[in-house]
């Protein structure tokens, strides 16, 4: 009688213990705010030992960590994973009875969440589940664990897709893998060596298709705190103390407040995100330290569920795949290797649900991250925005959050480069008209020029190009020389002022400290070179080992295919050569006149789309080769792969884009000879002239519409062909039912079939993705001087390509492991080079594509203005026009008998001098002004670019100080709550202690 009383009364007040709980979760936000006004203290220690320990003054408790959800997800969170009253049970049930044990202990507890009923009842996968049965419990236990889960379960906010079937456990990571493959045993000892890690999973079949089946893998919070402590994962433990000097107490304070009135006067910047709509990207400004259980009371921990991020536990997940065994052997591990022989089929962390919802943001606030995300960051209304880079990060890991800084940094250093460029463009379109050798262009009505074929072509007058001049003129202007230094010192900036960025960065995400951990060997190194071994001189291990001769050769083998695909590349650009001088031949003698009026642009125009296709195709060609190439060096870690990858792409679709640029910029012309003498290509074809204007309109129509049409062929590559696929399977299942059940609505799809149902992520990662922009940085700084309006183009690109990019990640891509890195890798060097390489490009263009050094030499030595005091710029150049048009005897030619002279762009002599056609000392003149002017261009450039690189550190002076003081702080916090502990623990001992350290 008294037992059943006692057990009646137990469970009385376990109901009430689990209804206050719930209610005290339900209102967190109030409790928080409770806790920082009466100055509580949750730590781990309360947790455990229900005693709290008074704060000191330096150690403030940082309450940031839960905020890690929106304001509206954190009951939802907390409720969902809050289940265990653990420390309110275990004191009730001590108070009432020291002898009664009616509730199970923690290990028992333990023991039951390793138990999962699997889906698919194989004799493999029972044999595998029997060591981890749990103990046989008493009926009475039995029934008060039903009745616990009962009440439990009314205050649970259970999320379909995001939770075991218990609601409790929250998915971290999910494998798929097909009924029918052969590969049994391995994923049977597979998931066996997980669950002996500490992890533990569920089965689930798909909706869509019968023949999969989904792992659900949830880490417990012994198993989070086991390998975080590993993988040295810093956490935030105290609350940061910002120190001020003496200029900030007195002339500073004052002058900061000042500007913060005078700012307060001003407009809202529309650009910035509101912080009220967005509560997540509050900064937590805390202290952080490599995890350590033996110090767990150091840490922050307000709630065990969120003091982990998600993105934090799946990566410790995805350590824990990539090192757990599958079959007998040292090199027998990792989940990729069972990805590379079809054991399972993907493994990916899941989305945090939905991307949309039915109610409005600003009155309901957001469902999750990834709705957060696609409302103030992937949604196209959000483009003139700045980018939610915490919150990125937090969602998709450092190394994605990096690659969008770095995009974001890059479309915004864009903005004055563009308005540079289309201030010398305006330049170029005001003075079009009043330009003096566009003038005399069009004012030669009797200039005739000598014909562009020798057989089916007539001589024409100068001024039927006076429209191609005229366009000549907006870009080969004055401010030609200033654009080009400006975009070259432009670039040092841009990567200059990047590394004070990235700094900033890794300082906010703590990343400064981080270690990249020694990376697994590839499956493929393994296998080839199982035989060989050497010890590793970091792991003192014994692994695979590639021989150095082996190695040697496998690179010149990769080399010389790289250099027979750069052969291959110039052939299609000697192809498009051959094409343009057959254009040429045929617009020239077309017999539609405007067509042959205006045979210049027919000529550049179709010679341009031929070579925006053959670029295209060959650019699929060199992918393929690349990744052929790379396998074939056999890397040793998946990095080396990606970084050799990377590299290969670059060089093959860095020719194939910018070779027939190259050659309309420096050989277009120069070899074509003179009329009567004519170098012809196979004595068939005479190559190609420029323009009496120049060639530099040739090589900004090439540059423009390549830029042009390359940049809306990628977007539609990028966000077009995942959504005409995502659509396709779409439409597929609610056709057929997928071989599965019949899904009327895609709704009531749990979230690992919907994140099934996606695309995965590029193969190569981010590669892609650097490699459009760095090629479309190369495109907007070498040939600059040509085209003024290429930032212009870079920047509005840009501007959707972040926005196609987070759609992309957002709501077409499964979600990527969150990966961490310090830096974008092996781009910046590559950025590096294309900004030397701009500046040896733009002075030669300057120098021998446009005419600027021709004009400036005729100015100031054979212009009107060499024996006066001023030099006007339209007077200087009066006759240039002429100057440069040297003279020919049509009647020298065998099939003309016309006695009458024409002119063509040259400087020789004429025909009746005592030299006839020999080049003349204006030629040479400008010929060593040319070299001259490379040379000064170069140097001067060089120093500027040096001299701003030394003047702009790395990283700012105050983050070196305020790190350097953080780093004091940490180690002085770090002492005294030892010692606060060490002190409390002795006084509840009832031993004495003194305040020396112990």
């Amino acid at each position: 009688m008294y037992c059943a009383l006692l057990l009646s009364q137990t469970r009385n007040s376990i109901n009430a213990v689990i209804r206050l709980n719930a209610a005290m979760v339900h209102h967190s936000g109030s409790i928080q705010s409770f806790k920082q006004q009466k100055g509580m203290h949750t730590s781990i220690s309360e947790i455990l030992k229900e005693k709290s320990l008074k704060p000191s003054r330096r150690s403030m408790p940082c309450l940031a960590q839960s905020q890690t959800h929106p304001i509206n997800l954190n009951h939802f969170l907390s409720v969902s994973l809050s289940p265990e009253p653990k420390a309110e049970a275990e004191g009730l049930s001590q108070s009432i009875s020291t002898s009664c044990s009616l509730l199970p202990p923690q290990t028992a507890e333990d023991g039951k969440d390793h138990y999962v009923v699997e889906s698919e009842a194989t004799p493999c996968e029972t044999r595998a589940d029997e060591s981890f049965l749990p103990q046989k419990r008493t009926a009475t236990r039995a029934r008060l664990e039903a009745r616990t889960d009962s009440i439990q379960g009314k205050y649970r906010a259970v999320s379909s897709g995001l939770f075991f079937r218990d609601g409790k456990k929250r998915i971290d990571y999910i494998l798929v893998y097909k009924k029918s493959s052969p590969q049994v045993e391995k994923r049977c000892t597979f998931e066996k060596n997980l669950r002996a890690e500490g992890l533990m999973l569920e089965k689930e079949p798909s909706l869509t298709n019968n023949d999969i089946m989904f792992v659900k893998i949830h880490a417990p919070w012994d198993t989070l705190c086991k390998y975080a402590e590993q993988m040295n994962i810093r956490m935030p433990f105290r609350k940061k103390c910002y120190f001020t000097d003496w200029k900030s107490k007195t002339l500073g304070s004052r002058f900061h407040m000042r500007c913060r009135q005078i700012k307060s006067w001003l407009p809202r910047n529309p650009m910035k995100l509101d912080k009220e709509a967005l509560p997540d990207l509050e900064e937590s400004d805390c202290y952080t330290a490599p995890f350590s259980r033996a110090r767990m009371h150091h840490f922050t921990i307000n709630n065990r569920q969120t003091f982990f991020s998600n993105s934090t536990r799946s990566r410790i997940v995805h350590h824990v795949l990539q090192r757990t065994k599958y079959e007998e052997g040292k090199l027998k591990m990792g989940i990729n290797r069972l990805l590379g022989n079809n054991t399972y089929e993907a493994a990916f962390p899941p989305h945090e649900g939905g991307h949309k919802s039915r109610h409005p943001i600003k009155t309901h606030g957001a469902q999750n991250h990834r709705h957060l995300l696609y409302e103030r960051w992937a949604r196209w209304g959000m483009w003139y925005k700045y980018q939610p880079l915490d919150l990125i990060r937090r969602y998709f890991g450092e190394k994605i959050g990096l690659y969008f800084a770095w995009l974001g940094w890059y479309t915004g250093m864009l903005i004055p480069a563009a308005l540079v460029g289309v201030f010398v463009f305006l330049y170029g379109l005001f003075t079009m008209d009043s330009s003096q050798v566009s003038k005399e262009i069009c004012e030669a009505n009797t200039t005739i020029m000598c014909p562009m074929c020798e057989d089916t072509c007539d001589p024409w007058t100068l001024s039927d190009s006076c429209v191609y001049a005229k366009v000549t003129r907006l870009f080969d202007n004055g401010g030609t020389v200033f654009f080009a230094i400006f975009m070259a010192i432009w670039a040092t900036v841009f990567l200059e002022f990047w590394k004070r960025r990235r700094a900033e960065l890794t300082y906010d995400w703590d990343l400064i400290d981080w270690e990249e951990e020694e990376e697994e060997l590839r499956p493929q190194f393994e296998a080839k070179y199982s035989r060989m071994e050497r010890v590793n001189p970091i792991s003192g291990k014994p692994e695979p080992f590639q021989p150095f001769s082996d190695k040697l050769s496998r690179l010149m083998v990769s080399v010389s295919g790289i250099f027979f695909m750069i052969s291959l590349v110039l052939t299609a650009v000697f192809a498009v050569v051959v094409f343009r001088l057959i254009a040429m031949e045929k617009f020239a003698s077309f017999g539609w006149y405007f067509v042959k009026k205006n045979w210049q642009f027919a000529t550049s125009g179709t010679g341009v789309c031929i070579n925006f296709m053959i670029i295209m195709s060959l650019n699929v060609v060199y992918e393929k080769v690349a990744y052929l190439l790379t396998n074939l060096e056999h890397p040793r870690t998946e990095s080396e792969w990606e970084n050799s990858f990377a590299l290969k792409m670059f060089l093959f679709q860095f020719v194939n884009l910018n070779s027939s640029t190259f050659y309309i910029a420096f050989f277009l012309g120069r070899f074509a000879g003179r009329p009567g003498k004519y170098n012809k290509l196979f004595n068939r074809w005479r190559l190609e002239e420029c323009h009496p204007s120049g060639c530099l309109i040739d090589l900004c129509l090439q540059m423009g519409v390549i830029m042009f049409f390359k940049q809306i062929w990628n977007n539609f590559m990028e966000l077009g062909f995942p959504l005409l696929q995502n659509w396709w399977s779409r439409r597929k299942i609610k056709k057929i039912g997928g071989g599965g059940q019949n899904v009327e609505n895609k709704a009531q799809l749990p979230q690992w079939d919907k994140d099934w149902n996606l695309q995965p992520m590029n193969a190569h990662g981010l590669v892609d993705e650097y490699l459009e922009m760095v090629l479309q940085f190369g495109f907007t700084t070498i040939f600059v001087a040509a085209f003024p309006l290429a930032p212009l183009l870079a920047l509005l690109n840009n501007i959707i390509e972040i926005r196609l990019d987070a759609y992309k990640f957002v709501t077409q891509w499964r979600r990527p492991m969150p990966a961490r890195a310090t830096d974008i890798g092996i781009w910046h060097g590559i950025l590096e080079g294309i900004g030397v390489l701009a500046v040896i490009t733009n002075a030669f263009v300057i120098a021998i594509t446009s005419d600027y050094i021709p004009r400036f030499v005729y100015a100031f030595k054979y212009g009107p203005c060499v024996d006066k005091g001023h030099h006007h710029k339209d007077e200087c150049l009066r006759g240039y026009m002429n100057s440069s048009l040297s003279v020919f005897d049509m009647s020298e030619l065998k099939n003309s008998s016309q006695p009458f002279y024409c002119r063509y762009r040259d400087y020789r002599a004429p025909p009746w001098s005592s030299g006839p056609y020999e080049f003349t000392l204006q030629f040479w003149h400008v010929l060593a002004a040319r070299l001259a002017f490379i040379i000064v261009f170069e140097h001067l450039v060089f120093g500027i670019k040096s001299f701003i690189a030394y003047l702009i550190p790395d990283m700012p002076k105050d983050l070196c100080d305020r790190m350097r003081r953080e780093k004091y702080l940490m180690q002085e916090m770090m002492y005294e709550a030892e010692l606060e502990h060490l002190q409390k623990e002795r006084k509840k001992n009832g031993r004495r202690y003194h305040h020396e350290w112990p």
